[in-house]
């Protein structure tokens, strides 16, 4: 990993939602739980998202917007954000992944990776 100014660090924390589930009906809701934060040495702002969900039967659905839960926090280093939101699918197992997009205040841009994260019903899986 390269020594960099721009280092945001991206954690999750998934949760299977039963009470708003339906699986009768192949309706599975999660929330997930995301801390970011800026581990670099420069001030950056989150400016917008992209998530990458996939289900068990391997159907994408991408999401793209401004912010997290409505806001574009500015994150001195050292600083967190940490928010929680939610997706559902029509399998009981799947991933997501994705990316922030960041300026820092010298005026760079630059992704912030979020790592892969499995989402599932559980004890469906072994």
């Amino acid at each position: 990993m390269t020594d960099t100014p721009y280092n945001i660090q991206v954690k999750v924390v998934p949760a299977y939602i039963a009470e708003q589930s339906d699986p009768h009906n192949d309706n599975y809701v999660f929330s997930y739980t995301v801390t970011i934060t800026n581990v670099g040495d420069i001030p950056a702002k989150l400016l917008t998202r992209h998530w990458v969900i996939t289900d068990g039967d391997g159907q994408v659905q991408e999401v793209k917007g401004d912010g997290v839960i409505g806001e574009q926090p500015h994150l001195q280093p050292g600083e967190g954000f940490k928010y929680t939101s939610g997706t559902f699918m029509n399998t009981p197992v799947g991933t997501m992944t994705g990316s922030y997009q960041m300026l820092a205040d010298d005026g760079v841009h630059f992704d912030a990776d979020i790592p892969s994260f499995t989402l599932s019903v559980p004890n469906i899986l072994h």
